[in-house]
């Protein structure tokens, strides 16, 4: 007899997450699985060793992204620079989510837009259809302000949430940017803008030269800073968002960086109720199970019954 994906999650590490059942606090982080379907390609892996799955980042129409080179290996890290390259919103509420097995596990959405009405649009469309709950990408540009980034600014990050809440009673989870002054009076704003939720962090800004040429090596100049490197921003802006949203009972999903066991731990100690896996599936496609196992391990080592004792258990002082 086979080994079901029921038998390697153990019942501690399933979680409520907005109204969502999660089999584990691991999360698949947007772009890094593609719309979904990549890892069922993936001999061993399974949907169902996951809490939720965040899809692709999609805006209103298909965008062919960003110049070569868009993907660069750093120390500890990687920067990259896509730029969004979907087929539109239509292609994947048509053509793509009829072929995902809701069953298996959650599905998140990744709303994307350059105008605010074009992130209110993609919610809409998002509404209507089996998706789960859907993470607004507020570090996009926004073209009717010169560019500036909408993660940047709280104001302008809440007016998003804002226009995307009056579209959908979807759980909505704002992906906050590290790239901002206070992320903690974002968080504040986003939450009295109706977030459900956040995912703490977006990648880092960052860039990379060849010496030789004197040229940068990614097309689009700069691009988002990605894996190990990141952790320790990435662990302390989830303690500060956790400080405003913990009140708020506002669950957080940590992310930058988690490519150990500790490094889970760590993120759920600080605030997260789940954990986001994005980098490290490049070189260990099926790393969730060893992340499975081992946090089980250290839920039954200090005698806790369940993944939530643990969350926000962080002691100062």
């Amino acid at each position: 007899m086979s080994e079901t994906a029921e038998q390697r999650v153990p019942d501690a590490l399933k979680l409520d997450f907005c109204g969502l059942r999660f089999n584990s606090p691991l999360v698949l982080l947007s772009g890094c699985v593609g719309f979904g379907e990549e890892y069922t390609r993936v001999a061993g892996f399974s949907n169902r060793d996951v809490g939720a799955i965040c899809l692709k980042g999609t805006t209103g129409e298909a965008r062919l992204g960003n110049p070569p080179h868009r993907i660069y290996e750093t120390p500890g890290g990687m920067l990259n620079a896509i730029g969004l390259q979907n087929p539109g919103v239509d292609h994947v509420v048509d053509n793509i989510l009829p072929a995902l097995d809701f069953e298996e596990t959650r599905f998140i959405a990744n709303v994307c837009g350059s105008t605010i009405e074009e992130y209110a649009r993609v919610a809409l469309r998002f509404d209507d259809s089996p998706i789960d709950a859907m993470e607004i990408n507020i570090s996009c540009p926004n073209v009717k302000e010169g560019g500036v980034q909408f993660g940047n600014v709280p104001e302008m990050s809440a007016r998003v949430v804002e226009a995307c809440r009056r579209e959908t009673d979807k759980p909505l989870i704002t992906k906050l940017s590290p790239n901002q002054t206070d992320i903690q009076e974002n968080a504040r704003l986003c939450i009295e803008a109706g977030s459900d939720a956040f995912a703490v962090i977006n990648t880092v800004s960052g860039m990379a030269i060849n010496a030789e040429a004197r040229r940068p090596v990614i097309g689009n100049v700069q691009g988002g800073l990605s894996g190990p490197a990141i952790k320790p921003i990435a662990l302390l802006k989830v303690h500060q968002v956790h400080q405003v949203a913990g009140p708020h009972k506002v669950p957080i999903i940590g992310q930058g960086g988690i490519q150990s066991v500790e490094d889970a731990l760590e993120f759920i100690i600080a605030g997260a109720s789940a954990v986001g896996v994005g980098t490290t599936l490049f070189y260990e496609p099926l790393a969730c199970r060893r992340l499975n196992a081992g946090i089980a391990d250290y839920l039954d080592r200090h005698g806790m019954a369940s993944i939530t004792e643990l969350v926000g258990s962080l002691q100062l002082g």
